[in-house]
């Protein structure tokens, strides 16, 4: 059982009625505003005859992102994300259509259960993903579907630049939506979620069924509360009352099967399978709609909920049951967002008496409602007069932008004679003007000016900080202190929390020291490189440092040591935060400890930091940025090697590149640069048409640890007081998932990184002076390829050996590895099928030690099931100083001494002491045949014709059909030691 199933059933064809389907563009242009009563409670009554819509995001993460793409496990494909928003804004605007979307910025300690399983649900896709992946070699099927990584902060960031409405909830998810869509005269909710149908909300679209069609319209589903009342036979309350006994976060199902038994409930499981099928999904739905009648029947006998103690007694026989609480509890939750429950609930109207206020403190208030930042919620950094420029800066970068030409037609031929309102400013645009009449609440964006001074300002008064922070072990004593938060620096991250202009995991450590951390597509069992969080564990040590002054706080601890009011012996003061994620050793059973590290240089406080309007306060902003980050370079600043809008992920390559262990390789660093410079980056129409051959496990998991970084370093510079602007900081302005692995699987073939930037002599300018800024001052070690096969999907361009031979690596033109030896037996074998030979093969002599561009001007005899395995051709084909096995010291060039094929024999016949093959026997059935060679005498056993024929008579049979293939005795190339 579960809550969620009172959402299956309302919108299952079961239910006649219950689920309608819409078009909200037809609905907008039948909308006229109707007079409601005025209620006092409201802060804003509702203007003008749009239909307003409030989204909530978590719903419809899918649908944001622009639908199913086939290339979401790629990492992301952000321009098409974009691109489809950009349609989204072009539908709507004249559809008097008005959106509100709302993120889940909470961290509800009473859902920790529902987050841990939904975290449980995302581990077993990945795991499923990545199976797929490395079984096929392609896209997984949309059935797995997993947001991206970074997909939160990235629909935040293109929302904002479109002018839609973003916030984020701050105490109660569920409670602030339908609060926030009363309160403010919404006409409907957009989600899919059983408990916004608990709350009756006053019209209910589907967000997963939500498509923008190619002739512009809007279409979805709207689910019919009314009907599912009807149809149950039960007013709203008893609803609620459903709700509650089905099982929820206050009162899980678990503590009700008693209950269930009694009324005839089956058991429905509602994890994630993989493995259902129709028939599966259809048995299930009919036991979902037998368990919801049976509990409407039950609770039409239930006294109603304005009695409490009597349904608390009915339902569990007593008062003192140790449910009750809860159940209370669970009830008067569902009860609090209905229509009823929002007016009784919520505070009480003003009086006119009560009106008698000064008039500063209207005038404060009023201030506070409309948004305004002055003073509130912004960073001294963020000042109009960068403005300009930073928008200058995002056009150059987006000059290339296309867009698909199939969409854009249709929306233009379905939107040619509809009426729409005045376009908005590229300026209001940039700022995150909402439009309609929201524009004045509380949780609006508007009115915000997000700018910040240039990053390209000279910074040469700042040293390079070292690569790593060592911890400070010098005593084993302890001394955690309780960090301390000032008002202005709590008040303002609440603003900025709840109109979507931070990242919400700052709020979270600033008020309860606990941040959670979300499952990516990794592998758990992977040992190329540690797991992604621990990863980038030193950043976030570094950012909780600056959250909490700990760098101040030790100051002072120093000061009070020299007048001796503490003992010399007094520990440093220590912060801990407390991290939810997941490993095998601690499946979220409680969270991990993590002790905060200052930055290796004085770093000011918080307060300075947001709020110090002078010129070294921007340099120290930045300056601490790029300390979080492993970067504090100074060719990072510099332009004309990092353009600004790369910043971020300059930044966050080198952070990889700074870690003890290797994790990249040199072709994957180059894949990540020239797809940064790459002018198809922008080409929305071309990456839609862009097909994938090969995806590789290793690609992903890079992938998401790169999108992971820009997470974090998105984390650093809202900590930091915003140093590098937001719109600077936007990840379809260097990342793209798909054309990144389209570029890594190139770069694997590619022999120099100008055939990899396609023969651009300028952009290859760009990728080696943005690497020359990433690798300054870092010891650079890059990761070796591994003994085995690491490319898993990938196999060498025309090579089809049989199924026996193991996997081969595919070495690069341009890889470093070393050691690399072909998995081949040395002494040739036979193939048999049922005691028939239907191949051979002869023996490897060694041509590991023959390079790859020696190899390919040998022509070998017959391939792989032929009988030839002589080289043809004269001259030394062998390396001075290299011998391969077989060829001895001093000896001259020529065919082998010893007999090629591995000859078997019959059971039963002894062997032939002399070794020596007897050319009038003929060869019994069954018995493996010896190698021969094709002469003008006629075919010969081959080690007589090895032996007897001269060179010149062999003749040449050219079964090769690329050059790439050397036959039976190619090798990988040999690596010498000095490069």
């Amino acid at each position: 059982m579960g809550v969620e199933h009172l959402q299956t059933f309302l919108g299952s064809p079961n239910l006649e009625g219950g689920a309608v389907s819409v078009d909200l563009l037809k609905i907008a242009r039948n909308v006229t505003q109707r007079q409601q009563p005025h209620n006092t409670n409201r802060k804003i009554r509702p203007i003008g005859n749009k239909l307003k819509l409030i989204v909530d995001a978590e719903n419809c993460l899918d649908r944001l992102y622009g639908g199913y793409f086939s290339d979401w496990a790629c990492g992301g494909q952000w321009n098409r994300m974009v691109q489809f928003l950009s349609l989204l804004t072009q539908a709507i605007e004249p559809g008097s259509i008005e959106l509100a979307v709302v993120f889940n910025g909470t961290i509800e300690s009473c859902r920790m259960n529902e987050w841990v399983s939904e975290q449980a649900t995302i581990r077993q896709k990945v795991a499923s993903v990545l199976k797929h992946v490395n079984t096929k070699a392609t896209p997984p099927p949309k059935v797995w579907w997993t947001p991206p990584t970074c997909l939160r902060s990235a629909l935040r960031m293109a929302l904002r630049h479109l002018g839609i409405t973003v916030m984020c909830t701050m105490d109660d998810h569920h409670q602030e939506v339908i609060a926030y869509c009363r309160e403010y005269g919404f006409h409907g909710l957009l989600a899919d979620d059983a408990e916004y149908a608990a709350f009756d909300p006053p019209r209910y679209f589907s967000s997963e069924n939500l498509k923008l069609t190619y002739k512009g319209s809007l279409e979805t589903k709207e689910y019919m509360v009314k009907e599912l009342t009807k149809t149950l036979k039960l007013t709203q309350e008893q609803i609620c009352v459903m709700a509650a006994l089905l099982g929820n976060f206050l009162l899980p199902e678990a503590s009700l099967q008693d209950l269930y038994k009694k009324i005839g409930l089956v058991y429905v499981p509602n994890s994630y399978n993989n493995n259902n099928n129709n028939s599966k999904e259809k048995e299930d739905m009919a036991k979902i709609e037998a368990n919801i009648k049976k509990l409407a029947e039950y609770i039409q006998t239930l006294p109603l909920p304005s009695s409490m103690d009597g349904l608390v007694e009915t339902v569990f026989g007593s008062l003192a049951d140790k449910r009750a609480s809860r159940f209370r509890q669970s009830v008067q939750y569902y009860l609090n967002g209905t229509a009823s429950g929002f007016l009784k609930y919520c505070a009480p109207a003003v009086t006119p008496k009560e009106k008698k206020i000064d008039k500063n403190e209207f005038n404060d208030n009023k201030k506070s409602e409309e948004g305004d930042f002055d003073g509130n919620a912004g960073f001294a950094s963020e000042t109009t007069e960068q403005e300009q420029e930073t928008l200058q800066n995002y056009k150059l970068a987006t000059a290339n932008a296309i867009m698909s030409s199939d969409i854009l037609d249709g929306l233009k031929d379905s939107l040619k004679n509809k009426d729409g309102n005045s376009p908005q400013s590229e300026l209001s645009r940039f700022n995150g003007f909402a439009n309609g009449s929201t524009s004045n609440s509380i949780l609006n964006i508007g009115q915000v000016n997000l700018l910040v001074s240039s990053s390209s300002s000279t910074t040469s008064s700042n040293p390079t900080s070292p690569k790593k922070t060592g911890k400070n072990n010098s005593t084993q004593k302890t001394n955690l202190v309780t960090p301390s938060v000032s008002a202005d620096v709590l008040r303002t991250a609440s603003l900025r929390h709840q109109k979507a202009l931070m990242a919400p995991q700052i709020l979270h450590v600033l008020s309860t020291q606990e941040v959670r951390l979300p499952c990516l597509m990794e592998d758990e069992l992977n040992l190329e490189f540690p797991p992604i969080h621990d990863i980038y564990l030193p950043l976030r040590q570094k950012v909780y440092a600056v959250l909490f002054n700990l760098h101040h706080l030790r100051y002072l601890h120093g000061k009070k040591k020299e007048s001796g009011e503490i003992p010399e012996n007094a520990p440093q003061p220590d912060i801990v935060i407390k991290e939810w994620k997941y490993s095998r050793t601690n499946p979220y059973r409680k969270a991990e400890e993590v002790k905060a590290e200052p930055l290796p240089w004085a770093v000011p406080t918080l307060q300075r930091l947001w709020f110090g309007p002078a010129m070294d306060d921007k340099r120290r902003r930045m300056r601490a940025l790029l300390s979080c980050l492993n970067s504090d370079a100074p060719l990072i600043l510099n332009t004309a090697y990092v353009p600004q809008h790369m910043l971020i992920m300059a930044c966050v390559l080198r952070y990889i590149m700074s870690q003890d262990k290797p994790i990249m390789r040199p072709q994957e660093l180059d894949a990540f640069l020239c797809q940064a410079f790459s002018t198809d980056l922008m080409n929305a129409q071309y990456l839609q048409e862009l097909t994938l051959n090969v995806v590789t496990s290793r690609g992903i998991q890079l992938a998401a640890l790169f999108m992971e970084g820009v997470e974090m370093a998105l984390l650093a510079n809202d900590a930091c007081g915003a140093p590098l602007p937001w719109l600077m900081c936007c990840p379809w302005l260097y990342f793209d998932g798909k054309l990144f692995h389209h570029t890594l699987a190139r770069s694997a073939h590619a022999k120099h990184i100008l055939e990899l930037c396609e023969n651009h002599i300028e952009r290859v300018v760009k990728v080696e002076r943005m690497r020359k800024a990433i690798l300054e001052g870092l010891e650079v070690k890059f990761a070796k390829l591994p003994l085995s096969a690491t490319f898993k999907g990938l196999m060498r361009p025309n090579f089809s050996g049989p199924h026996c031979l193991p996997p081969m690596s595919l070495p690069s033109a341009r890889s470093s590895a070393t050691g690399l030896r072909r998995p081949i037996p040395s002494r040739g074998g036979q193939l048999q099928v049922a005691g028939v030979v239907v191949g051979s093969w002869g023996a490897n002599y060694g041509y590991q030690g023959v390079n790859r561009q020696q190899v390919s001007s040998f022509s070998y005899g017959r391939g792989r099931g032929g009988g030839n395995g002589a080289l043809v051709g004269g001259g030394n084909q062998f390396p001075q100083g290299s011998r391969g096995r077989g060829q001895q010291q001093g000896r001259k060039n020529g065919p082998p001494t010893f007999p090629v094929g591995n000859k078997k024999h019959s059971a039963g016949k002894k062997r032939n002491p002399s070794n020596k093959s007897n050319k009038n026997t003929k060869t019994a059935p069954g018995q493996a045949r010896n190698m021969t060679v094709n002469t003008e005498s006629g075919d010969v056993p081959a080690v007589e014709g090895v032996n007897n024929i001269p060179e010149q008579e062999i003749k040449e049979e050219d079964c090769l059909k690329t050059p790439e293939h050397q036959g039976q005795g190619d090798a990988p190339p040999r690596i010498d030691s000095q490069n």
